[in-house]
């Protein structure tokens, strides 16, 4: 693994760059997490999976987040985000050993809408992975925090903005919260917090449970649907838990059938919510598995002018 800095925007972003063994040139899958994520968080597993079937990965902290530079620290803007990844892109594609025509973005919950995003409207993308990804930011806040408090979160995001108008710093809040009925927070379910804090004490220190106001204000405007038609021509594998209720399974598979290129793939993981994939290695390793094994085909077919047909799996644990 190689440590790597890149410019995007007026920050330095910092990653880690991963080899596989041989000579190359390599494809290289871009590699990004979710909410309040940092580099350590899960994505190396995933990464050295990659490996193991002759892929090189980038895996990057987005500015403001964890080893890269950038104020105000745990802001978290989308458009920002996906820029990033356009960085990571024109970074990676100019090291020696990779092969510039078959990059693949990855992404999981956030970055998983973001993933789509970016290869909607970045050429040099040959290949997508979506996993869990949030793809509805409003709809989705709506739904999990319910009646009272969506109403609750609302208010949060007005005070703030008011607070900003009038010269005043932007305020945070907690990324999720043990007591959300009684803290606003951007994810209300416990589990959120009792497993990013365990994985921040095992192998992330550098993530930090929270995030500004105006974040969850940029979430509320966010959804990927409008670019989903881009997609004409790039293979994508959406892997989606069948027990996700904290980014609606539902709404991942109605992005997914949007999709125009036959070269698709839906996996359905049995038996697993959203934090499975993260707290559970057995469940990890499903996701990864078939993310490599996919990606393998793609890219190797992608030199060789072969065609996949779109087609959904199921994947039970």
């Amino acid at each position: 693994m190689q440590q790597v800095e890149f410019r995007s925007g007026a920050d330095t972003v910092r990653g880690d760059l991963y080899l596989p063994e041989g000579e190359g040139p390599f494809p290289v899958v871009v590699m990004a997490g979710g909410w309040c994520y940092v580099k350590e968080l899960r994505q190396p597993h995933y990464a050295l999976r990659f490996n193991e079937v002759g892929c090189a990965a980038l895996v990057f902290d987005y500015r403001r987040l964890g080893a890269s530079d950038g104020e105000p620290r745990q802001h978290i803007d989308p458009w920002d985000q996906i820029e990033d990844y356009r960085s990571a892109i024109s970074f990676v594609a100019a090291q020696p050993g990779i092969d510039e025509t078959r990059i693949a973005t990855w992404g999981i919950s956030y970055s998983g809408g973001h993933s789509l995003t970016v290869a909607a409207r970045e050429s040099r993308v040959a290949a997508a992975i979506s996993i869990v990804a949030v793809v509805d930011g409003y709809e989705n806040m709506r739904r999990v925090h319910g009646r009272d408090g969506f109403r609750a979160l609302l208010a949060a995001v007005e005070a703030d903005r008011e607070r900003r108008a009038a010269g005043e710093p932007g305020a945070y809040i907690p990324m999720s919260a043990p007591d959300h009925w009684q803290t606003v927070c951007t994810w209300p379910f416990p589990e959120v917090d009792t497993i990013f804090n365990e994985l921040k004490a095992s192998e992330a220190p550098r993530h930090e449970h929270r995030n500004t106001i105006e974040s969850v204000e940029l979430l509320l405007q966010y959804s990927v649907f409008p670019y989903l038609p881009r997609l004409l021509d790039t293979p994508v594998l959406m892997i989606v838990a069948d027990a996700d209720d904290l980014t609606l399974w539902d709404k991942e598979i109605e992005a997914f059938n949007l999709i125009p290129t036959p070269r698709k793939q839906l996996a359905v993981i049995g038996g697993t919510d959203h934090m499975d994939i993260y707290s559970d290695l057995s469940h990890l390793d499903i996701a990864a598995a078939r993310c490599a094994q996919w990606l393998s085909g793609e890219l190797g077919s992608s030199r060789s002018g072969e065609r996949a047909t779109g087609e959904a799996v199921a994947a039970s644990t």
